[in-house]
């Protein structure tokens, strides 16, 4: 599998995100390896939240929400997907698939990390790979937290607005992930922040992971992820791990997901979910920090 690596220096004097980077070599499923990035923050005693970011984000996302949760005591890990912030970026569409970015974070988790009584945090892809986690591993879990993300299976048409998401991002002559973060928040961020956003992608070549992403999406029962996540629903659905539902008001994208979260996870019923409010797509960039308190106030209980 041939990768690019972006180079150190696109991540100097980040704004708020001076955590130092940690790396690990993962079995690329081609006869390789990858080094696959993430940062920490809090005691290292504490209990964990997996943080997942999605498309065509990175762990930056979280620079306002990791503060917070290491404050009240946990440890906060915000892994970089294959393909996106520090870690490496194959350069072929193929060699995405949706089972290797799942076997990748799993890897990263549990075998590297062999992290115990997690939480997850998942957002938009971040959910579709961490819910996978924690269907097919539950052992590990403790608490599930979904923020604008959802588990599709193909058996439900995808709104207009992500096929025109789809087809922007893969027919654009040249990706502009900042803009496109921004364009899914209801805030406008600064242009140092979208240069954040930018800085893991120097130019297109870069970008095989967010052009491709999209695509992996499962839009049809015969998808070759259908099945796995029809498996992974159905588990969720009957387990008692507690689930926050934590959407918000403006992501036109996966807004409708919130209430089937949470009618019919077990996890979430009888539970006060918060919508947090004025936010779009990318809640954790336009209310981060309230999004941390809820999940702070979710795991207190």
């Amino acid at each position: 599998m041939q990768t690019l690596r972006t180079p150190d220096d696109r991540f100097v004097d980040l704004p708020d995100f001076g955590y130092q980077p940690q790396f690990c070599d993962l079995d690329d499923d081609d006869g390789g390896t990858l080094r696959v990035a993430w940062v920490e923050g809090g005691p290292d005693d504490g209990d964990p939240i997996l943080m997942l970011h999605g498309e065509p984000s990175w762990s930056y996302l979280y620079r306002k929400m990791m503060p917070i949760l290491a404050e009240a005591g946990h440890r906060v890990i915000c892994p970089d997907l294959v393909g996106f912030g520090r870690s490496d970026k194959p350069t072929q569409a193929s060699d995405h698939t949706y089972a290797r970015h799942v076997e990748w974070m799993r890897a990263l988790a549990f075998d590297h990390l062999d992290l115990q009584n997690v939480t997850l945090v998942g957002q938009d892809w971040g959910g579709l790979i961490g819910l996978r986690l924690v269907a097919e591993n539950p052992d590990r879990f403790s608490g599930v937290v979904v923020a604008n993300t959802g588990l599709p299976t193909g058996d439900i048409p995808m709104p207009e607005i992500w096929w025109r998401f789809r087809e922007s991002i893969q027919a654009a002559p040249k990706i502009d992930v900042g803009w496109f973060v921004q364009s899914g928040c209801r805030k406008p961020m600064t242009d140092t922040a979208r240069a954040g956003y930018d800085a893991p992608f120097p130019d297109d070549s870069y970008c095989v992971g967010p052009r491709t992403m999209p695509s992996l999406v499962p839009t049809s029962p015969e998808d070759p992820a259908a099945a796995a996540n029809r498996s992974a629903w159905a588990t969720l659905c009957a387990s008692e791990t507690p689930m926050l539902v934590a959407f918000s008001d403006g992501d036109p994208i996966t807004g409708a997901m919130g209430p089937i979260f949470q009618r019919e996870m077990r996890g979430a019923r009888g539970r006060a979910h918060p919508v947090i409010h004025d936010a779009g797509h990318f809640l954790q960039e336009d209310a981060g920090e309230e999004l941390a308190r809820h999940i702070v106030e979710f795991l207190r209980r």
